[in-house]
C-alpha cells in the first residue's frame, strides 16, 4: 500500500507542477496543429469526442475549437486558450485520479510526458485550430534556389534543418539500372548500358517513356487498386473476360492519357457525350468487384457488397480516404459523415451490372460498313415505297388492333425449383432472375381466373443481363423446355395441371438437332409437347440474339375456377432466361402476332415518342411483310449473315432510366437490407470542395468533381501513388489514406508543389515521372553511412537514393529480360502460369480450363498473366503480390525462404536459368572468368569485382565436380529433361550447360539482381 500511496503522490506532484510551469517556460517556437497536435488528438481522443455524434461521449467534441472551448455536458469549458489552469482537457489528463484520467487507463493507450507536453505548449500559445493540410487545396511553394531543380530545392530545405545533405550520385550502371526498372519494369542490356554512357540521362528517360513498354509497367499499380482479376472470385471463382479494360488501362498510360480524364472516363466514360467503345470498355473499373455465383444467395444482397467495394476503392484509388468507415456509422477521425458516405454511394447506385462485346478495329470497321449498308439499303426501300411513311403508321395501327388486352401476373411466390434462385418481380411486373443458373422456376399467384383463355410469355432484355440477355448463357441465349400452367381451388392440397395447346411465337429458329439425335431446338410447339427433350429457342444470331421475344399458348377451354384460385406457372429451361413477364387474358383466340416482338412493343408507343432503336424495329418487321420487297429483303438479310462475332467482352457499367433509378438510403450499421431514414440524394462531404452549381448530379458530374482542380486530394494522391512506386514508400506512408491519422509527411511542401506542377502540365504521369527522375533527389546512390540508417532507417528524409526490392513481376520480368526469353507483344487475353499440381487439386472448383501456356506465350511479361483469385500464382504471392480480393494501394514488402525458393525452383524461373545459362555461353568466349562476367553483367548492369568473379569461379568449380561424380544429369539440369540434349553453341558440351545453370540459377536470385540496385 505505500509504494502505491507514494506512486499516486508523485503522480500528484507532477500533474500539478505542470499545470504551475509559467506560460513563458514554453518558448516562443511555435506548434503546428495540423503537424504536432491533431495526430495526438486523433489517435487518443476523436473516437469519443470526435465528429461522430453516436460515439461522442459526455457531448464533448474536441475537433472543432468552439466546441472545445464551449466544453460538453458539464458545461465547463475543455480548452481555455493560453491558460494551464483553466479547462476539463488538461485536468483530465493530468488527472492523478483513474476514474477522470483521460485517455482511461482500460484502453492502455496513454499519452507520452512529450505528448502532453505538446499538448500544454499548444494550449499555452493560444490553442490555434487549423484544418487537415489533406483537406486544404495544394499551394505551390517557391523553390528556385540558384540552380537547384525545383525538388531538390525543396529537400534540401528540409535536409539543412535536420543537418545532413544529398548523397553522392550513384553510378551509371546503378543509375541506369534504376531509371530502366522505374520506368519500363526491365533491366537495361549491355547495348542499352553503352546508349545510357553515350546519350546520358535526359535522353534516356524520354526514350523510355515512349516506349509501349512503359504502359505495362505502369498499368500494375493501377491494376492493385482497381482489384483487377481474371476470375469472379468466392467459392466457385469462375472466369471472366476482363482482360480488355487491362489493355484499356495499359494503352491510356501509354499515350500519357491526362490523369483526370483517366478517372473521369473510368468512372463515367459511358455518359460522355457519343460515348466510344474505348470509353465504356472503360467503366470495366468499378465492376472489377467479386461475383458470386453461388447458389441461394439473394443477388441485391452481393450487388450491395460490390457497390461498398467499388466505394472502398474510388477511396483509396482517388480520393485517398478510408471511406468504408463510414459505411456503418459516421466516420470517427475524418469528415465523412454517414450520410455523406450515401451521398456519394447515390452517384454509383442508379447503374446496371452491364455486359457487352468488344470489337477488335478491324470489326468495328466492318460494322460501321454494315450500319452504312443497312442505312443505304433502307433508303431503297423508301424509294420504292413513296408512301412508305403511311404504309408504316397504317402497318403500327394493325400490330396495335391485333393485340388483345393482357393482364400481367402479380406473383407472391416466385422460386428455383431447385431452390438455388431467388427471381423477383419488379414494379412492371417483369420477373428477373439474377444469381444461380438454377434452370427451372416456378411461379404462384392467388386470385380470380374465371374465363381466362390464354397465357403470354414475353421474354425480355434486361441490362443486368449479359449483353441484356434475355438469357443468361455467355451470349445472352436462351431456351424453354416446357412451359406448364397448374392451378389449385382453395382449401385443396393437390395442384391439377392444364393442358396447354396452339402455341404461337414471334419467332422460332429452324429445327436444329442435338448431337445425340434425341433433343431438338426450334419450334415453339416445343414448349407444349410434355418433353423436357425439346426446347423452343429464338436465337437470330450475331447482332440480333438480344432482343425480346413472345410466346402464346392457349387453354383448351376458358378456365372455370372460384376466387382466390392459386395458378402456378412452371418454367423448364436448360439454358435460362433472365428475364420474363407472364400475363393472362379472356379473349377468344389469342395468339403472338407473326413479326418480331420488339416491332410489336415500338408500335404501341406514338411515332413522335419512339427512339432511333424502337422506330428502327417497327421499320424493318414493316418491310418484311410486303411481298414486293422480299428481294430487297434478302440483300438485307445476306447483309446480316456478315455480323462479326465479337472479339471478347467486358463487365461495365451502364445508366439506369429516370424510372427505373434506384432509392439510396443510409443503412443501419452498414448492413445492406436496413434501410433508415429518408432517402439520400446524391451529394458531396461538406467538408470538401463543393459540386458546381447548375450541374446534374450524377455519375459524370461525380467523376469530374473527383478530379476537380479545386480537390485537395486528387493530385496529392496521384502524385504520391508515383513516389511510393518510385523511392518505395510514399511521401505519405498511409498512400491509401490522407485522413487526420495519417502521419504527417516529413516533405509536405514537396507534395504540394509536384501535385500542383501535376495538375499545371496537364495531369502529365510521364512529365511527373520525368521531373522526379532528373532531381539530384532521386539518382543519389542508395547505400550510405550507418549513422543515417539509425537516423532514418526508412529514408523519409530522402537523404539517399531509394533501394528495395522490386514488385512480384518485375522479378519475374527481370529473369525473363536477361535470360533472353521474353516476348513483347502487347495485350491479350491472359497467359495461364505453370502452377503446382496439389494447387489446382485443392481449388474448390477445379480449374480444368488451366493448360500452361506454351512457346513464346509462357514468356509474356508478368502483367499478362492470368490472375485467379481463388489460386493466386504461388510465385507471385511468395514476392507479395495481391490476390485481387480488394483494392491494394500499396504492397507490403517481406523476405522470406518462400520467395528464394520460389525463385530458384519454380518452372518458368529455371526455364529463365537454363536460357540464361546457354546466353551466357554463346557471349562469352571459351573460358569461366569471362563467362562469370557476362553472366553477372546481364542479372546486375554492372561489372563484378574480383571477389565477386572470385566467388563465381568457386561456385562453378563446386558444380563441376559434382556433375563430373555423376550426382547430377546435365541434359535433365541444362533442358528438365535427362533424354533431351540442349543445342550448344560452338564447342561447349552438355555439362557446361549443365554448370552455367545451376550458377545462372544462383545469378538470378542475388539480391542486387531483384532489388532495384
Amino acid at each position: 500500500m505505500s509504494r502505491i500511496y507514494a506512486g499516486l503522490c508523485i503522480h500528484f506532484l507532477i500533474a500539478t507542477c505542470a499545470l504551475a510551469i509559467p506560460l513563458a517556460c514554453f518558448g516562443d517556437t511555435p506548434v503546428d496543429f495540423v503537424r504536432d497536435v491533431q495526430p495526438i488528438l486523433a489517435e487518443h481522443c476523436l473516437h469519443c469526442h470526435g465528429a461522430d455524434p453516436d460515439s461522442r461521449q459526455s457531448g464533448l467534441r474536441l475537433d472543432i475549437f468552439e466546441d472545445a472551448v464551449r466544453g460538453g455536458e458539464s458545461g465547463q469549458p475543455a480548452i481555455v486558450p493560453r491558460d494551464l489552469h483553466k479547462g476539463s482537457f488538461l485536468e483530465r489528463v493530468l488527472s492523478n485520479d483513474d476514474s477522470t484520467l483521460m485517455p482511461p487507463p482500460e484502453e492502455k493507450n496513454p499519452l507520452s510526458k512529450s505528448q502532453i507536453t505538446t499538448l500544454q505548449k499548444w494550449i499555452a500559445q493560444g490553442a490555434e485550430y487549423a484544418s487537415h493540410w489533406a483537406f486544404v487545396p495544394p499551394e505551390k511553394s517557391v523553390t528556385r534556389q540558384s540552380d537547384l531543380h525545383p525538388i531538390d530545392a525543396l529537400v534540401s530545405n528540409k535536409l539543412a534543418s535536420m543537418n545532413l545533405t544529398f548523397a553522392p550520385q550513384a553510378e551509371p550502371s546503378i543509375l541506369c539500372r534504376r531509371i530502366y526498372l522505374d520506368i519500363i519494369g526491365l533491366p537495361p542490356t549491355p547495348k542499352e548500358l553503352e546508349e545510357f554512357s553515350r546519350d546520358g540521362i535526359e535522353k534516356t528517360v524520354r526514350r523510355l517513356l515512349a516506349s509501349e513498354r512503359y504502359g505495362e509497367k505502369w498499368a500494375r499499380p493501377w491494376l492493385d487498386l482497381a482489384r483487377y482479376s481474371d476470375t469472379n472470385g468466392y467459392e466457385k471463382d469462375l472466369r471472366r473476360d476482363q482482360w480488355i479494360w487491362r489493355d484499356w488501362v495499359i494503352a491510356a498510360i501509354n499515350r500519357d492519357q491526362p490523369y483526370d480524364q483517366f478517372i473521369i472516363e473510368q468512372i463515367a466514360g459511358d455518359l460522355l457525350p457519343n460515348a466510344t467503345q474505348e470509353q465504356i470498355i472503360a467503366t470495366g473499373f468499378l465492376r472489377n468487384s467479386m461475383l458470386n455465383e453461388e447458389g441461394a444467395i439473394v443477388p441485391e444482397q452481393f450487388r450491395m457488397f460490390e457497390m461498398f467495394d467499388r466505394m472502398d476503392c474510388i477511396g483509396k484509388a482517388v480520393m485517398g480516404l478510408t471511406t468504408q468507415c463510414a459505411q456503418c456509422h459516421n466516420h470517427k477521425f475524418d469528415p465523412i459523415s454517414q450520410d455523406g458516405y450515401y451521398g456519394l454511394f447515390a452517384f454509383l447506385n442508379n447503374t446496371y451490372e452491364a455486359q457487352s462485346w468488344v470489337y477488335d478495329s478491324a470489326q468495328q470497321r466492318e460494322l460501321a460498313q454494315l450500319r452504312s449498308d443497312f442505312a443505304a439499303s433502307d433508303e431503297r426501300v423508301r424509294a420504292v415505297r413513296g408512301n412508305w411513311v403511311g404504309e408504316l403508321e397504317l402497318f403500327a395501327q394493325r400490330l396495335i388492333d391485333l393485340q388483345v388486352a393482357w393482364t400481367p401476373i402479380g406473383f407472391h411466390q416466385l422460386e428455383s425449383i431447385s431452390g438455388l434462385n431467388h427471381p423477383v418481380q419488379l414494379s412492371d411486373r417483369s420477373i428477373l432472375m439474377l444469381g444461380h443458373r438454377s434452370a427451372d422456376v416456378f411461379f404462384v399467384a392467388k386470385g380470380a381466373w374465371q374465363g381466362t383463355t390464354g397465357l403470354r410469355l414475353e421474354v425480355l432484355p434486361h441490362r443486368d443481363l449479359p449483353f441484356s440477355g434475355p438469357g443468361r448463357t455467355s451470349t445472352g441465349s436462351w431456351d424453354v423446355l416446357e412451359l406448364e400452367v397448374l392451378l389449385r381451388p382453395p382449401g385443396s392440397k393437390e395442384w391439377n395441371k392444364q393442358t396447354l395447346v396452339h402455341a404461337s411465337a414471334d419467332y422460332s429458329q429452324p429445327e436444329q438437332k442435338l448431337d445425340d439425335g434425341k433433343k431438338s431446338l426450334g419450334p415453339v410447339a416445343y414448349l407444349i409437347d410434355g418433353k423436357d427433350a425439346n426446347a423452343w429457342k429464338a436465337d437470330r444470331g450475331n447482332g440480333r440474339r438480344n432482343q425480346a421475344s413472345v410466346a402464346v399458348v392457349q387453354f383448351t377451354q376458358p378456365l372455370e375456377c372460384p376466387p382466390d384460385t392459386e395458378i402456378k406457372v412452371v418454367l423448364r429451361m436448360k439454358d435460362m432466361l433472365g428475364c420474363c413477364r407472364l400475363s393472362l387474358t379472356t379473349d377468344s383466340a389469342p395468339t403472338a402476332a407473326p413479326v418480331d416482338y420488339e416491332a410489336v412493343r415500338a408500335a404501341a408507343i406514338p411515332a413522335a415518342s419512339r427512339t432511333a432503336e424502337q422506330q428502327t424495329a417497327l421499320f424493318a418487321a414493316w418491310r418484311k411483310s410486303v411481298p414486293e420487297l422480299k428481294a430487297l429483303n434478302d440483300e438485307i438479310e445476306a447483309i446480316w449473315q456478315r455480323y462479326p462475332t465479337a472479339m471478347t467482352s467486358v463487365l461495365h457499367l451502364a445508366q439506369r432510366a429516370d424510372v427505373q433509378r434506384r432509392e439510396t438510403r443510409v443503412l443501419l450499421r452498414g448492413e445492406w437490407d436496413q434501410p433508415i431514414a429518408e432517402p439520400v440524394q446524391p451529394h458531396v462531404p461538406v467538408a470538401l470542395h463543393p459540386m458546381p452549381s447548375g450541374q446534374s448530379a450524377d455519375r459524370l458530374a461525380f467523376a469530374r468533381w473527383l478530379v476537380d482542380a479545386r480537390s485537395p486530394l486528387a493530385a496529392r494522391v496521384a502524385v504520391n501513388r508515383v513516389w511510393q512506386a518510385m523511392f518505395g514508400d510514399g511521401l505519405v506512408e498511409t498512400s491509401d489514406d490522407f485522413g487526420t491519422r495519417a502521419p504527417v509527411p516529413e516533405h509536405r511542401e514537396l507534395l504540394d508543389w509536384l501535385a500542383v506542377d501535376f495538375m499545371e502540365r496537364g495531369w502529365s504521369q510521364k512529365h511527373l515521372i520525368e521531373q522526379i527522375v532528373l532531381s539530384k533527389t532521386y539518382q543519389q546512390q542508395g547505400h550510405t553511412s550507418n549513422e543515417i540508417l539509425d537516423r532514418d532507417p526508412k529514408n523519409r528524409w530522402l537523404a539517399r537514393g531509394p533501394r528495395f526490392r522490386a514488385d512480384a513481376e518485375v522479378v519475374r520480368d527481370i529473369a525473363l529480360s536477361v535470360s533472353g526469353l521474353i516476348t513483347h507483344r502487347l495485350g491479350g487475353p491472359g497467359i495461364l502460369p505453370p502452377v503446382p499440381q496439389n494447387v489446382l487439386d485443392y481449388n474448390y472448383v477445379y480449374p480444368d480450363y488451366w493448360k500452361p501456356a506454351t512457346g513464346a506465350q509462357r514468356y509474356r511479361r508478368t502483367v499478362y498473366g492470368f490472375r485467379k483469385r481463388s489460386m493466386p500464382d504461388p510465385v507471385m504471392s511468395s514476392f507479395d503480390g495481391p490476390n485481387g480480393d480488394l483494392s491494394c494501394a500499396r504492397r507490403s514488402r517481406s523476405n522470406t525462404p518462400l520467395a528464394a525458393l520460389a525463385g530458384l525452383n519454380e518452372p518458368v524461373f529455371v526455364e529463365a536459368a537454363q536460357a540464361l545459362a546457354l546466353r551466357i555461353l554463346r557471349e562469352s568466349i571459351a573460358d569461366d572468368e569471362s563467362r562469370a562476367k557476362v553472366g553477372f553483367l546481364l542479372c546486375t548492369a554492372r561489372q563484378p569485382s574480383e571477389l565477386e568473379v572470385a566467388t563465381i569461379l568457386g561456385l562453378v568449380a563446386e558444380q563441376r565436380q559434382r556433375v563430373a561424380e555423376g550426382w547430377l544429369n546435365p541434359r535433365e539440369i541444362a533442358t528438365g529433361d535427362p533424354a533431351k540434349l540442349p543445342e550448344l553453341p560452338g564447342q561447349c558440351t552438355p555439362q557446361d550447360a549443365a554448370v552455367w545453370t545451376l550458377v545462372a540459377r544462383v545469378l538470378l536470385n542475388l539480391d542486387e539482381t531483384i532489388s532495384k540496385n
